[in-house]
């Protein structure tokens, strides 16, 4: 007997058909070629290349910083929109080392419990029905989902490889940008690796004084760069009149599960996502935040992380590369993103990255995610669990053993 609940669902996540679509999405796809691999293989292990969360916990300063403040009386109330040494030690953090001078952390600063509850929660702030946000593709919908849920329409920009992962802005529709409010970018980018540099924000902050649009960066990968020193979109002039850029202290510091980020920049933009936050949140835990002030204070930690991806970038780029891929190093973030084959040699044929993604799995028991939103593309991430340097080279050894048992066709 169907239950009335049934008919009770909200349309924005698929009213009376919801929990009845039988439509299986890429990720529960890989988890389910996952278990299966692992079934029909006892004793091989899974190498993983398709998590997008660091390998390892966070560095020892801050887990004692968290253990000391966790046992403090005073921090065990709510934390509200975040207290003040936070945001000043995210100002300070700003400057050191994105040369982002001068940020007031009372009205320009906010902390937020991860980057995907800013996300999630700025629609509200400025979607009507009708209204539209611009984003790239591929990337992480959370906004876009959020926007039509409001009534917002969401145009996708593609990524292409001959742009170097950028989105062509003139590509956008007059008629589009007369309702466009939001202009979503995320740099250095998941999935494609690309890092722009200044000559793109600044193209960008134009674009967005001209269009009046506002620029909401993305910049969970923002210090994860190999090739030149991080750069801020906010340390681009005019900027903060045009936007604001979410920090995130997952991917820098380890600290994926302790749910920490700020979003920074323009000043009316702050105030209002904080309104929205207050309807949201009461803040996250006052001693996890207090921990996030040893991470900002102590950038030599990503150093020491980006060694590692570092290491393990190259020598997957080798891999790829002597086995037919268009591999080459990303400006930043831990993922590389290579276009997918269109078969083997043997004669198995991939129609998509997708089914080169579960060829992978099933056959080769390496997992990936795929991307056919703007060409036929495969996301290796570096964040396997390796036992020290040397676990590492046995990974990328069984890689590249696993993988060169056959020929690719591209």
């Amino acid at each position: 007997m169907d239950s009335f609940i049934q008919d009770l669902f909200a349309e924005r996540i698929g009213g009376k058909k919801f929990g009845k679509d039988e439509k299986i999405y890429k990720f529960e796809k890989i988890k389910r070629a996952k278990r299966a691999a692992i079934e029909a293989n006892p004793g091989i292990q899974l190498i993983d290349l398709g998590v997008g969360e660091p390998d390892e916990k966070a560095f020892e300063p801050v887990i004692e910083t968290l253990r000391v403040e966790a046992g403090k009386h005073e921090n065990r109330g709510y934390a509200d929109n975040g207290i003040r040494e936070f945001k000043e030690a995210a100002s300070e953090y700003l400057d050191r080392v994105f040369n982002v001078k001068g940020l007031n952390p009372d009205r320009e600063i906010i902390h937020t419990i991860g980057s995907k509850s800013a996300l999630s929660m700025m629609p509200s702030a400025f979607i009507n029905p009708g209204d539209a946000v611009i984003m790239t593709v591929p990337g992480y919908p959370v906004f876009g989902t959020h926007t039509a849920w409001y009534g917002g329409e969401v145009f996708n920009l593609p990524l292409k490889k001959e742009k170097g992962f950028l989105p062509d802005l003139d590509e956008i529709p007059g008629d589009l940008l007369k309702k466009a409010k939001v202009l979503l970018l995320n740099y250095p980018n998941n999935p494609t690796g690309a890092n722009p540099g200044a000559e793109f924000y600044e193209k960008v902050v134009a674009f967005a004084g001209k269009n009046r649009i506002i620029v909401i960066q993305d910049a969970a990968y923002a210090s994860l760069t190999y090739r030149e020193k991080p750069l801020s979109f906010l340390s681009i002039p005019g900027a903060k009149d045009v936007g604001v850029e979410i920090h995130s202290l997952s991917k820098a510091f380890n600290m994926t599960g302790w749910r920490l980020a700020f979003v920074a920049g323009n000043e009316m933009i702050i105030n209002a996502f904080g309104n929205i936050k207050d309807n949201y949140d009461s803040g996250q835990f006052i001693a996890v935040q207090k921990a996030g002030i040893t991470a900002m204070r102590n950038p030599s930690i990503t150093d020491k992380i980006k060694e590692k991806y570092k290491r393990r970038l190259e020598k997957l780029v080798t891999i790829l590369k002597d086995l037919g891929f268009d591999a080459e190093m990303p400006g930043g973030t831990f993922y590389l993103y290579v276009r997918a084959p269109r078969g083997t040699e043997s004669g198995i044929p991939f129609a998509s990255a997708e089914d080169f993604s579960q060829f992978l799995i099933k056959e080769k028991l390496i997992s990936t995610v795929p991307w056919d939103d703007a060409g036929s593309f495969v996301r290796f991430s570096v964040t396997f669990e390796a036992d020290g340097p040397g676990g590492e080279e046995k990974i990328l050894d069984e890689i590249k053993r696993r993988l060169g048992s056959m020929k690719f066709i591209f």
